[in-house]
């Protein structure tokens, strides 16, 4: 095309191709895998790029002077026109031969992608950045254009200005290069429109008589609907989300028990308002860093509060018993559920998206299979609480009575009740990560696991002090007590994922 004087249209055009062709033969990372900081990316180009390419990109820095070729002025709109994101990244990685660029390859992933974001945004205005925000907002082809992250990386504004015209296609691109955290805004609306959706065909299903499919709908409401927000949510208005849990609950009821048309349409308003209170919640750019760092805080100390004195009360009794060497199947089951943990991380960020259905049975079917353990383990140790001879038992019985295949039930308990708060735990951080603050949200699982632990240490010293007797008592009860717990989410669970008809008792307390 060079040789046949072709447009540059044309060139381009054909660049294009080859550049598509290129990845198919040797696959590179396409886009970033969570939103570019770009906080951050204003202090790296100032650190690293405004010496030569200048503070606002025209490529007049001080290092600029005598350089052979000059550097680049990002700021050129119609050299800008031409880059994505992406090629940018591969220039910060790889630096350009026979230039003074060098290769920024000891940058994080993250941060380079940051910075090929705020150096595709210098060649545009704060006006088009202004117009280019309404422009997304109200422009549902626009939207179709640039679906998720990896389109918005791959796409130059050239490229998107034949879908969508020039103009367009130049201030909406200056507003989602700035700002791509508006990606997810977008995608929490398609998400809650899917519910709102649900619910108008859940109202027409049942004035045309099809209760089933009336309940069906209200069910996909929930599930399809809101439940993949309730993690992002729960950070930023936990009592708002329990509102709509409860909301939405209501209505799959008001359907199951054949309330009338009017009672149903009552509570799809109900559910419709409590909707639009979630829209706004979520309409926050990214959430903030103290918010960040309470929400991964509070579910980790939470979520594994409750398998920290289930695994801590199986310890205490085989120090108790005498067979600390017991102990490592019981280790061996929580590190092997926290290493599950690990892959259903890497499953939920890089391979499948995990419907919310599969989240509330892993959910429910782990609390209960945990609860019944319990419920057996904790009456037999209210039988033992009571024996004047302890001593005598532990040593002519606790031998047969931990046989190797007592221990490798231990490591099937220990394994199900961490793995069923680390599932849990994974899948709502997963969601924060997704919104920005990532220190803040680190520190806050790292603040909670010293918790944790400084619990668990107190927890077994105190145990090592209390009687035999009183030990096994109090274990019985606060085993009692977990059971009862552990049994009411894994029912809850199972109502969310519609197994189980529920009935709100709108009298009674919620606690969870």
């Amino acid at each position: 095309k060079i040789g046949q004087k072709a447009s540059p249209a044309d060139v381009g055009a054909t660049a294009r191709r080859l550049a598509a062709d290129l990845l198919i033969a040797y696959p590179a990372a396409l886009a970033p895998t969570t939103l570019p900081d770009m906080g951050r990316a204003a202090s790296l180009y100032a650190d690293n790029c405004a010496i030569c390419h200048g503070a606002s990109g025209h490529g007049d820095g001080a290092g600029s002077v005598g350089l052979d070729p000059p550097p680049v002025a990002f700021s050129d709109h119609d050299r800008a026109r031409e880059r994505s994101p992406f090629a940018l990244y591969q220039v910060i990685q790889q630096g350009l031969d026979g230039t003074a660029m060098a290769s920024f390859a000891d940058m994080s992933e993250a941060d380079r992608w940051a910075l090929a974001y705020y150096v595709n945004g210098l060649a545009f205005s704060p006006a088009d950045r202004a117009l280019g925000e309404r422009i997304w907002k109200s422009d549902t082809a626009v939207q179709k254009a640039l679906p998720n992250l990896q389109t918005l990386t791959g796409t130059s504004e050239a490229q998107l200005a034949a879908l969508i015209g020039a103009e367009k296609a130049r201030r909406v691109l200056a507003y989602l290069r700035s700002h791509p955290e508006a990606l997810n805004q977008r995608a929490a609306g398609n998400t809650l429109s899917i519910a709102r959706e649900k619910i108008a065909a859940t109202v027409e299903a049942y004035k045309a008589g099809d209760r089933q499919r009336a309940g069906d709908l209200a069910l996909a409401a929930y599930l399809d609907g809101f439940e993949p927000l309730e993690p992002v949510l729960s950070a930023r208005d936990g009592a708002l989300m329990r509102r709509i849990e409860q909301g939405m609950a209501d209505l799959r009821s008001t359907v199951g028990r054949d309330a009338g048309v009017p009672a149903v349409v009552e509570s799809a308003e109900r559910a419709n308002g409590l909707l639009d209170l979630a829209e706004r919640a979520l309409s926050a750019t990214t959430t903030s860093a103290g918010a960040a760092f309470a929400g991964s805080f509070t579910v980790l100390l939470r979520e594994g509060l409750e398998a920290l004195l289930i695994v801590v009360a199986i310890l205490a009794f085989l120090k108790k018993a005498g067979r600390p060497e017991v102990a490592v199947y019981v280790h061996g089951g929580w590190l092997s559920a926290l290493a599950a943990g690990g892959l259903t991380w890497a499953a939920a960020t890089y391979l499948v998206s995990i419907s919310g259905a599969s989240r509330e049975l892993t959910e429910g079917f782990g609390s209960l299979f945990a609860a019944l353990v319990l419920i057996s383990v904790g009456i037999w140790m209210h039988g033992k609480s009571q024996a004047d001879a302890w001593q005598v038992y532990i040593r002519e019985k606790m031998s047969k009575a931990l046989s190797r295949r007592s221990a490798w039930f231990l490591f099937l308990l220990a394994f199900v009740v961490v793995y069923r708060e680390v599932f849990e735990t994974i899948l709502f951080l997963v969601a924060l990560w997704s919104q920005g603050g990532h220190l803040a949200l680190l520190l806050g699982v790292l603040a909670a696991a010293v918790t944790l632990g400084v619990i668990a240490w107190a927890l077994l010293g105190y145990s090592r002090r209390l009687p035999i007797g009183k030990f096994f008592g109090f274990s019985s009860i606060l085993l009692a007590i977990l059971a009862v717990v552990l049994a009411g989410k894994g029912v809850s669970g199972l109502q969310e994922a519609g197994i189980v008809d529920l009935h709100p008792l709108k009298w009674l307390p919620r606690i969870d």
